[in-house]
Order: C-alpha cells, then structure tokens, then sequence
C-alpha cells in the first residue's frame, strides 16, 4: 500500500544529506510519496545544489542549531555553540513552527527524521502527530554494544549521548548506521543498520588512481591541505570543499585541484584515487570502504564525534587517523592497507530490508517491495584512469 513520508534533515556537511537522497530514492523506485523534505540549515553553509537536482519534491529550508567555528573555520567552539543556539532561540521557534505547519499539512504516514534536533526539541514541547523514525550513526552510542574509544572524556561522552536522545525524543523508532553488524541488531527501540548508500555507489567502475581525494568538511583547512603540497608538489590532490571561494573546478597548482561539492562527481573521483583524506565524517568514510579505498581520517578539532568515527571506522579496518593534513601519512600507509570492502559490501545488502521492516514495524503494516534490477558489483582494475571534467 502506497505510504506517504516527510523527511528531516540536519543540513551540516552531506553525510545526512545523502542519507536522505538514497531513501528518497529507495522510497519513490517502491511507489511511496516524499511530500516534502525539510532541511536545517545556517547562515554557515549553503545546502548543496545537488540535493534540490536529486530530490524531486518541496525542499523547504529553516533555521537550525549549527556548530560555531574559530576565525579559520577549523575547530568547533562548543561554548560559544550553546550561546548562539540560546541567541537564536526565537528563530529556531519560528523553525519548529515550520515543521509542525508542514506535517499538519501534508499529514504523512512517517516522518523519517535524519539526525535534525528541532523535530526532537518540538517533540518534546508537545508530541508531533505523526509516526516518527529517527536515522543517524549517532544513534550506535546508545547502543550498549557500541564501545567508545577508551580514552573518551567522560563528559564528552555523555554530552554526545544526551544530545542524540534530544534529537530522537519521542521517537517510535531509530535506526542507528553502523560500519559493522552487531550481535545484537535490536535493543529496545534501536535497530542497527547498515550505512544509506546511494546506488551510484555500487555502480562506480573501480581504477587504481594515481592522486589522492581529500573531502574538507571546514574550509578552514584548506590551508593545511596547501602548505602541505607545496613540500610535496609532485603528488596529485583532489579536493572537494564547501567553501565560498571555490565555484566548480580551481586549479591552485599543476598537482593541486579544488572542486566545490558535488555528489556524483565526488563518487567518480574516488572511484579512480589512490586513496581518500577525510575529515572523518561517516558517510565519506563508508563510501570509501565499500570502493577498497584506504582512508585518512583528520577529525575536526573539537568534533568529539568526528573524533569517534575515526576510531571506531579504524577498527572497522576503514584505514589511519591523525591529529593534522599530513598527507605523506597515508602515502605511506597505503602499501600496508588491506581492503575489507568484500565483508562491507555484505554487511551493506542487508540495508534495504532492515529499513522497510522497521519502517513497516512503526507502520504495523507491511511495505510494498517492487523487485530491483540487480546492479553488479563494480570491478576493480589495474594501470587505468577514467577522464575527469
């Protein structure tokens, strides 16, 4: 039976994001309706223009909680966080208002919520009417199976833990993405699931490249990524950034290119690098590890969470963590690299079932599941390169 979803998004970097493009895309290939999808966002970042060309319903943008960065746009001020997010309390109302106009008006069957703490915040002001499941990596720290690093300071711990129950309150269910199964897929009303991929992931043609990717979450560090190549102005980088400054493709250096974001692109490079620099976010890290590309994982300074992922994805055997943009780090790490993508990919196909039964599970009636194309896995060749724009 045909169902209608409303999705929210937290709009910080692209992983939520292209979370919600590949359930966009899963939902609508079964049949179902996405009336709107409704996206957090700050005067910080600009949404991509890639979600508005993939998603082909209302996408309606507000106000919403968002880190604040030092002067050079690196490392997180939580202090300074809290202030603005107390400032612009009457904003994020007039936000919460948004969002309960909205689903009173489309009055979905579901609202699938990807990891946006006002939908939480108005949950807890007063029950929204409607069904709702919560979607994030995040969700695995509340999960008493998940380990977190064990030099973790505790009140990092336990802020990050209190700030996912605020995003998921009330929730009928939440979905927490994993780089790994766990033995016991479901605890209380948290299922574990394996990461939203968009199927242009499985459909890239694998090469052995001869540049590195680098993904900068903060431009701030494209600095780093600079003064490092002009050390190493042999070695050929690729780096795609959310900074301002950067419209499509800016050549700095013969070696040395900046690209402003775009999915499909981003996904067609990494298919062809010899290995990703990333700061550690999950949804990069994932696309990664089911491709057999060895990461480098630069947390954000201050990103406890960020900080998580880098462990927790290097005992996934994603790849290496550092504290700064030294490169030559997995240049050199690479030959010792070894892929796990085969298990990944495994782990990965169970990710359309697990979702539909929870969705159905909430729903207490089963989704319609049309019957897919099958989409080969890509194969990995020796000594090619595919051409870039």
């Amino acid at each position: 039976m045909k169902k209608k979803f409303v999705f929210a998004v937290q709009g910080e970097g692209r992983g939520h994001l292209t979370q919600a493009i590949a359930t966009y895309e899963l939902l609508t290939e079964q049949g179902h309706e996405v009336a709107a999808v409704l996206i957090g966002s700050s005067t910080r970042r600009e949404i991509p223009g890639f979600v508005r060309q993939r998603i082909k319903c209302p996408v309606l943008t507000y106000s919403s909680p968002n880190f604040v960065t030092d002067k050079e746009n690196k490392s997180i001020k939580l202090g300074k966080t809290l202030w603005k997010t107390l400032a612009q309390w009457k904003s994020y109302r007039n936000s919460m208002q948004l969002i309960r106009t909205t689903i009173a008006s489309l009055q979905p069957d579901l609202l699938l919520n990807f990891y946006e703490p006002l939908v939480g915040a108005c949950s807890l002001l007063k029950p929204l009417p409607v069904k709702t499941i919560s979607i994030a990596h995040q969700f695995l720290y509340l999960h008493p199976e998940f380990e977190f690093p064990e030099d973790s300071p505790v009140k990092e711990k336990w802020a990050i833990q209190q700030y996912t129950r605020l995003t998921a309150a009330r929730a009928d269910a939440m979905l927490a993405l994993s780089f790994y199964p766990m033995a016991r897929p479901l605890f209380k009303n948290i299922q574990v699931c394996p990461p939203l991929l968009r199927r242009e992931v499985a459909r890239q043609e694998l090469f052995e490249g001869d540049y590195i990717l680098v993904y900068l979450l903060n431009s701030g560090y494209m600095q780093e990524v600079i003064n490092w190549h002009k050390n190493h102005p042999q070695v050929q980088v690729h780096c795609f950034t959310d900074s301002g400054t950067v419209k499509g493709k800016w050549q700095y250096h013969e070696n040395l290119y900046f690209h402003s974001l775009d999915d499909q692109k981003f996904l067609r490079y990494m298919a062809n690098a010899k290995g990703l620099v990333t700061t550690a976010g999950f949804e990069s890290v994932c696309e990664a590890m089911y491709m057999g590309k060895p990461v480098l994982m630069v947390p954000v300074q201050g990103h406890f969470e960020q900080w998580c992922n880098a462990r927790d994805a290097h005992k996934a055997g994603a790849g290496i963590y550092a504290d700064s943009f030294q490169l030559n780090t997995l240049l050199e790490y690479i030959p010792r690299y070894r892929s796990t993508a085969k298990s990944f990919r495994i782990w990965q196909e169970e990710t359309e079932e697990i979702l539909l039964n929870t969705f159905a599970r909430v729903l207490k009636e089963p989704l319609q599941k049309n019957a897919a194309p099958v989409v080969p896995l890509p194969h990995l060749l020796t000594g090619q390169q595919l051409g870039h724009s």
